[in-house]
């Protein structure tokens, strides 16, 4: 436990250090952390940052979320005036829907691609991101995404692909760890919605809760439009889990987890990654007890241990009221670790900016943002939260 402790601590020490020398990610002063909006912006080269996630169907309370702090970002960049080069320019937003589902995922990618934009944030789904990011790939524009968390995303290694949060390696091992060492959780049951996101973070959880010498009891599948579980609870619960892991997203989830209650499974822990660690499960389990038996992961710190996040985030509720989900915070940093990289390079144009890029070093809202030679952000954090009076805590 105490090995533990220490490898979480020394993760998030990592993660929320910064250096006063380097420079805040994308912006000529620290917005982020309370600096002003004045100054132009009026006038220049309009430069186009795509941004890509489901605004429609059930997940578009994530994808709004998203597009939010992509918006906040160019807001922030235009109200200083930004100069690339000698030039002065204006930063504007191409959002696209690709409702969670593949096909439009790539539709959409190829869609920006021939809009030449300089930049992608996005996408949200592991399983619009994997796809999406050949497409990205083979016309030469970069992406950032601070959602998909599929460690799937970055093995082709494509020199277009980058990623400002903590994989589900991270995610799925520091909640096996959790239920194993510090719940003492014996057995396991295992679900999830045979996306790229549920499958890949549910065998993370897997292997790393066998290898901890947990149970895993019994597997079930579901798919991402389901909303009717009673058959694969009531399996469940024939097998007398101390908890169940679900590999999913909060449509789900909610529904999951009334209907937890209505079979009386109120003492099981309920586990499960960023997907359905948000603000919306609390309304979607419409006041389920179960919702208190939740143990949820987020890549990266807290809001309250991010560098600048209370201060920004007091910020986007002012602007945003009531929609603040999980991933804004990331695609804020995503959009100034695009236009910082611009900024060094002197040119917006992806051939010539994409090596400043990859070596970015620059203190973001979320942390301290570089990457590795994958693309994948360096030092990432990983933040276990739970749910009191239907509000998310980190624990």
């Amino acid at each position: 436990m105490a090995a533990y402790r220490l490898q979480l601590t020394a993760a998030l020490l990592l993660t929320v250090w910064y250096s006063s020398a380097n420079a805040v990610c994308g912006l000529a002063s620290d917005i982020g952390a309370g600096g002003g909006n004045s100054g132009g912006g009026s006038g220049g080269k309009t430069i186009k940052i795509g941004h890509v996630a489901p605004l429609s169907g059930p997940q578009a309370h994530y994808g709004k979320d998203n597009e939010n702090g992509v918006r906040m970002a160019i807001e922030d960049l235009n109200g200083q005036g930004i100069s690339i080069g000698s030039e002065k320019v204006r930063f504007e937003i191409q959002a696209e829907d690709d409702a969670a589902d593949p096909k439009q995922g790539t539709a959409a990618a190829q869609k920006l691609c021939d809009a030449k934009v300089a930049g992608v944030v996005g996408h949200l789904n592991s399983g619009t991101t994997i796809p999406a990011s050949k497409v990205y790939h083979d016309c030469g524009i970069p992406h950032v995404t601070g959602a998909a968390t599929n460690p799937a995303l970055t093995k082709p290694g494509y020199d277009t692909t980058y990623r400002i949060i903590a994989n589900d390696n991270a995610l799925g091992a520091a909640l096996a760890l959790y239920a194993a060492d510090r719940l003492k959780l014996k057995k396991v049951a295992i679900i999830d919605d045979r996306t790229a996101y549920g499958q890949g973070v549910a065998e993370v959880f897997k292997k790393t809760a066998v290898s901890k010498g947990m149970q895993v009891v019994d597997e079930q599948f579901t798919n991402d439009k389901a909303t009717d579980f009673m058959a694969i609870l009531t399996a469940v619960k024939s097998k007398n889990p101390d908890a169940i892991f679900y590999g999913g997203m909060d449509p789900q989830a909610g529904p999951m987890l009334r209907q937890m209650e209505q079979l009386g499974m109120t003492n099981i822990k309920y586990f499960g990654g960023d997907g359905i660690c948000t603000s919306e499960i609390a309304k979607l389990s419409a006041g389920a007890k179960t919702l208190n038996n939740v143990v949820c992961a987020e890549g990266g710190a807290s809001i309250a241990k991010m560098p600048r996040g209370e201060t920004w985030k007091k910020r986007y509720d002012a602007k945003y009221p009531g929609q603040f989900q999980v991933y804004s915070p990331y695609t804020y940093d995503a959009t100034l670790v695009l236009v910082d990289a611009m900024k060094r390079a002197g040119s917006a144009d992806p051939k010539k900016y994409i090596r400043f890029l990859q070596n970015t070093n620059c203190t973001g809202v979320t942390a301290q943002i570089s990457f590795e030679k994958t693309g994948e952000l360096k030092n990432a954090a990983t933040t276990l939260y739970q749910y009191k009076d239907g509000k998310k805590q980190p624990l």
